[in-house]
Order: C-alpha cells, then sequence, then structure tokens
C-alpha cells in the first residue's frame, strides 16, 4: 500500500488528488468484507463451508460476499499502487532525490511489515505480495502507457487460460476434493485459532504454504497486471479533472458491470457448489479477466459519483481512511483477530455470515470516524509515518493544526 498521492500543480506545489484518496478509503471496505470471512471460518477458502450455518440467509450472504468482493477489491488496492509509483517518481523528480533507492527502502519496509502481519495477525497478507512485485513495477518505470497495457491484458489472458487447460486435465483426471480430510483440517485449524497467542501464531503458520500457493498462482499475476495499467494511468493522469472524462468513465460501467457480475456469479456458483471441480478451475479462468472489469467499473461508478456536488460529502467520508490505508488496513486485521482468535474472544466458527457482515460494516464505519479524527490532526497515519520515514530515511514531521483538517498541501 503507497501512501503518496500528489500531482504538481502549475505552480509547482504539490496538491492532494481527491479521487485517489476516496478510491482508497472505498477499497479497504471491500478488502475488509473479504478478510473478515477468512477469520471469521477456518472452513471458508477449503471447499466447505461451516456445517454450523447453512440457512439460506447464511448461504445468501456468502453468495454476495464472493460475487461482489471476492477478487475484486485487492486489484483496485493494486491498481492504485501501480498508479502512486508514478506520482511518487514525479516527486522524486521534483525534490532532486534518487527514486530507485527510495523505492527500495518503500518495498523493504513493506516487506517487513507484511511478514509480521502474515505470522501474528493474517497469513493472507498482501504487502509481501505488493513488495515482491514491485520490483517489476520498477523495473518497467519507463515502459509506455500502452505496452504497460498490453502486457496486463496479455497477463490477464496467459493466466486465464492456464486455468482452462488446468480445468481439461482435472476433467480428463476426475476426482475432488476430499470431505473428510478437508473437515477435519478445518476443525483442527478452529481449534488452533482458539488457543492462546502461541497456538495462534503456529496454526498461521501452519496456513502459510497454502496460502503463498494461492498468492503465486492466482493473486500475484492478477497484482501485477493491476500495476501495469495503474502505472499506465498515472503516466496519463487519469484520474485528474475527472468532468473531462465521464464519457470514458460511462463506458467502463456500461461494459464492466453486466460482464464482471456475470463472471461474479460463475465464479462464486463453482466455488460454493463445485469445490474442487474442473469447474471451479474453470471458474477461476473466467475470473481472471471478469474481475477486473467490475473493479474498473466499481472505481467508475464511485469516480462519476464524488467528481460531482453530491457526491462530495462522500469524498470528504471516505478521503481520511484512504490517506492511511496502511493504518486502517493492519487495524483491520488486528481487530479481527481480536474478535475472532484466541488473542481475544475465540468466536472463530461461532457467529453466522450475517453477523460477521454487521461487525465488517460496523468496523469501517468506526474506523471512517477514526481516520477523520487522526487526519486533521496528523499529516500521515501512524504506519504511514513510519514508511514514510524508512522511504526517506529521515524522520518526517507529522503533527500540523486541526484547522487544516489534513487537506494542506504537502511534499510528496
Amino acid at each position: 500500500m503507497v501512501e503518496v498521492r500528489h500531482v504538481a500543480a502549475p505552480g509547482g506545489a504539490a496538491v492532494r488528488i481527491p479521487a485517489v484518496d476516496a478510491l482508497r478509503g472505498f477499497a479497504l471496505l471491500g478488502i475488509l468484507m473479504v478478510n473478515i470471512t477468512y477469520f471469521a471460518s477456518a472452513y471458508h477458502g477449503t471447499g466447505l463451508e461451516d456445517p454450523g450455518f447453512g440457512s439460506p440467509l447464511d448461504d445468501g450472504v456468502r453468495y454476495g460476499v464472493a460475487v461482489l468482493f471476492e477478487t475484486k477489491f485487492y486489484l483496485l488496492f493494486s491498481f492504485l499502487f501501480g498508479y502512486s509509483f508514478t506520482l511518487q517518481a514525479a516527486s522524486a523528480a521534483r525534490g532532486g532525490s534518487r527514486l530507485v533507492p527510495r523505492f527500495l527502502r518503500r518495498l523493504g519496509a513493506l516487506f517487513a511489515i507484511g511478514v509480521l502481519h502474515a505470522v501474528v495477525l493474517f497469513p493472507g497478507d498482501i504487502l509481501t505480495t505488493y513488495a515482491c512485485l514491485g520490483l517489476i513495477l520498477l523495473a518497467a518505470r519507463r515502459t509506455r502507457p500502452a505496452n504497460a497495457v498490453r502486457a496486463a491484458i496479455a497477463l490477464l489472458i496467459v493466466t486465464a487460460a492456464a486455468y482452462l487447460i488446468l480445468a481439461a486435465v482435472q476433467q480428463s483426471a476426475g476426482g475432488g476434493i476430499d470431505v473428510a480430510a478437508v473437515g477435519a483440517q478445518a476443525r483442527h485449524t478452529t481449534e488452533g485459532l482458539r488457543g492462546g497467542p502461541g497456538s495462534v501464531v503456529a496454526t498461521y503458520l501452519e496456513q502459510l504454504p497454502d496460502v503463498l500457493a494461492l498468492l503465486v498462482f492466482f493473486q500475484a499475476p492478477a497484482v501485477l497486471a493491476a500495476f501495469l495499467l495503474g502505472l499506465a494511468a498515472g503516466k496519463g493522469n487519469l484520474l485528474v479533472e475527472l468532468t473531462h472524462r465521464e464519457r470514458t468513465l460511462r463506458r467502463i460501467v456500461r461494459l464492466g458491470l453486466p460482464v464482471g457480475l456475470l463472471g461474479g456469479i460463475v465464479y462464486a456458483h463453482a466455488s460454493l457448489e463445485h469445490p474442487g471441480t474442473a469447474y471451479q478451475l474453470l471458474a477461476l479462468g473466467v475470473d481472471m479477466v471478469t474481475a477486473p472489469l467490475l473493479t474498473a467499473a466499481y472505481a467508475a461508478l464511485l469516480l462519476r459519483w464524488v467528481s460531482g456536488a453530491r457526491g462530495r460529502r462522500v469524498a470528504r467520508a471516505l478521503s481520511p481512511a484512504g490517506r492511511m490505508t496502511l493504518t486502517a488496513y493492519l487495524t483491520q486485521s488486528l481487530v479481527c483477530a481480536l474478535v475472532f482468535t484466541g488473542y481475544g474472544a475465540g468466536l472463530v466458527g461461532r457467529m453466522s455470515p450475517p453477523w460477521v457482515l454487521a461487525i465488517a460494516l460496523t468496523l469501517f464505519v468506526v474506523q471512517l470516524a477514526a481516520c477523520h479524527w487522526w487526519m486533521r490532526r496528523h499529516r500521515h497515519g501512524p504506519l504511514e509515518w513510519l514508511l514514510r520515514a524508512a522511504t526517506d530515511a529521515a524522520w518526517p514531521r507529522n503533527r500540523t493544526h486541526p484547522a487544516n483538517d489534513g487537506g494542506r498541501p504537502a511534499r510528496g
């Protein structure tokens, strides 16, 4: 998660891009809606659903999350990571500093934070993936926007094709998941997560190999593609002066919404009803190319909204959280760990999906208020301040006057 979101104003000063802040705040909700399901049940993601919660309402919530949220919002964060990289490059050029060592220090700090996050709070951490793939983004910084877009599309298509090939192989071989073995493992994981801190960490370490496989073979190609699309968008300043891009945003919604929702339905049906089958592998291939379209449609809808007079209040509500996404992201994991694991209440496997959904929405609303309060008094979020210190190899100033409301021009 990259914190800098500035462009050069005509007079040479750096100003914020409100659209980027709003998008980041919105993406935090989607990330929370997905991640909390993994905290709440050790069955989630195994191919089996928790046998204790099988009502129509439970199933409806699972379908809603799978269709609308899963595999969508980490793409939005990844796109914004690539976009913000171009802003960091411009900021380094304005300040006369060297981009490469600054960005390498930033990636190193992200990796260290991500490893700690994965081992202590949530093995599904995305920061380590960003840190590793950020090296490719750095190497591709001089790529022309059109070539970056072509590379991203090719990467998504090739990965989708690989899943189609795997689906054909699976269809020929037959088989599926071992329900007894998977169920036993889920029960073992549940008991481990309900134990003390040592038990929780040991359980997370047991999960890391499976999580790593998911990151490498599914998330990483999509993340890299989104990085490249963000790089291209940043080079074209596409999130600036949105009132001039209304026609483009409408086209994105018209294409991305129906196609993306259809792909999400296929993905959800395969994942929830036919896990471990060739159909699920086929659905993963479909999702690889349709999820980015739905993500783009979500972003376009929000951008159209916040660029109008009626959406400014929404933008003001989301922007403070969007300015401290690293802190908010890790705080989400901390709160969920305290609620669902042995660090705190140990409610894993004991709450139905609707209650989990209610907790997620409540936590997000509280986070918006907390971020608003913090950013009225500080230039950076707590972990954003630490990340900037690592990037600059110097301690940055953090306090600001409350009257500024966190919106004062800041150096990139």
